[in-house]
């Protein structure tokens, strides 16, 4: 048997040559003087030879351990050789499976359900927040106050809500990685009690109908630009959400009854999993009040060669900005006060006020309707033209109390301009 003085002592020859231990196992001497433990066995009938590893690296000690741990394995059935390559290959996935390339692995995987606006921002919160930090590392690798010290960096610009999306969608490529067998645990899961709190308000709106009709007039007659107006009128009057209505085509509104006008929204632009946006039932149908139908009347006759209901002034074949509005308000009303999509809170609640005086306890339901509210687990069961003769009756007569004493839509296209 060998000795560590002769390990040590052994140095290159002319030829590559072996010095013998016992079991099989042997130093193996190179004519460069590289020096590595290799074990000669027999499995299935055939001589096999296993490389252990280099010395010094691996003393003599610790190459007798290695050589009966695979002695072990012959006894068992199993080919030590097979098992090492079996290692040698998941040691290197793992080193391959960085957090950045598992997370990209399992963002393609989901492109299929999401709609390619929130792909791309899930996306890009990863880009931004978590790649740079430990995209590098290997997934297994990565532990929770890894993770937290991702999650309190974004938390301290602040962004509070952020942190929390970009906490779960952390765990959620954690949960592909363990069911994909390159994690066994998920870092992201325990530091949510760590989390600051998230305090959520409801966007700031005005709540009665003095506010909201001197918040129009404020408005029309600021120095502003005409589509500017008329898309906050409109936004009034529908309380849509302004991202559906910035974007309208004229192709969306062609056909309407002049006695009963309706607009028929397509699902594909309203705020819906992808699963409804392509589900023709989930298309959104808007009655328009009189007052409505002046806004688009007066929006045609200021650009008349737009395919875009709401076209921006610099480029007629873009829509408007989405903060042209915001900005107007902010300028004219005191921050936090009333947002764009404010207007759809007011109607919810000047509205539904004037149903409970009025012993309408149904009309709730129907105003939830009206903002596109649909209610948990209705699927084929809905209808998108439900209660049509009430929701019309309900956008008149709060137009009319909307707009009482107001100019005509037509008379924005002639006020100051900014």
């Amino acid at each position: 048997m060998l000795t560590d003085l002769q390990c040590r002592k052994a140095k290159a020859g002319e030829k590559d040559y072996k010095l013998s231990d016992a079991h099989g196992l042997y130093l193996f001497v190179t004519r460069t003087g590289f020096r590595s433990w290799r074990w000669k066995y027999r499995f299935a009938g055939k001589e096999k030879r296993l490389v252990l590893g280099s010395y010094p690296d691996m003393n003599l000690s610790a190459a007798r351990e290695a050589r009966e741990n695979g002695a072990r394995l012959l006894r068992s059935g199993i080919d030590p050789a097979l098992q090492a390559k079996q290692l040698a290959a998941i040691r290197l996935e793992e080193a391959e499976a960085t957090f950045e390339a598992v997370a990209r692995d399992w963002h393609g995987q989901q492109l299929g359900g999401w709609v390619p606006r929130h792909a791309a921002d899930v996306i890009k919160s990863l880009e931004q927040d978590v790649f740079p930090k430990i995209g590098a590392l290997p997934i297994k690798g990565i532990t929770s106050p890894m993770v937290l010290e991702v999650i309190r960096a974004i938390e301290d610009r602040p962004s509070i809500e952020t942190a929390r999306r970009v906490r779960q969608r952390i765990s959620a490529v954690y949960a592909y990685a363990i069911a994909s067998g390159l994690a066994d645990a998920d870092p992201a899961a325990p530091i949510r009690a760590a989390l600051k709190p998230l305090i959520k308000g409801r966007q700031p709106a005005l709540a009665t109908l003095e506010e909201a009709r001197a918040l129009l007039r404020q408005v029309e007659a600021a120095p502003a630009h005409p589509m500017t107006k008329l898309a906050s009128r409109m936004l009034a009057l529908t309380a849509l959400r302004q991202g559906v209505l910035r974007t309208t085509m004229w192709s969306e509104l062609e056909g309407l009854d002049p006695d009963e006008p309706v607009w028929r929204i397509p699902a594909t632009r309203m705020k819906l999993k992808l699963d409804r946006k392509i589900d023709p039932r989930f298309d959104f149908m808007l009655p328009l009040s009189r007052q409505a139908t002046e806004v688009l009347d007066a929006a045609r006759a200021f650009a008349p060669h737009s395919r875009l209901v709401f076209p921006s002034q610099r480029h007629a074949h873009k829509p408007i900005s989405e903060n042209a509005v915001g900005y107007l308000y902010n300028r004219l009303v005191s921050h936090g006060r009333h947002v764009p999509h404010g207007w759809r809170s007011t109607f919810s609640t000047i509205m539904n006020e004037r149903a409970q005086a009025q012993g309408l306890a149904g009309d709730r339901a129907i105003i939830d309707l009206m903002l596109a509210h649909i209610p948990e687990g209705v699927e084929a069961s809905y209808n998108r033209a439900a209660y049509m003769p009430r929701r019309r009756e309900i956008v008149q007569e709060w137009a009319d109390l909307l707009m009482k004493d107001m100019p005509p839509a037509m008379a924005l296209l002639e006020g100051p301009r900014r």
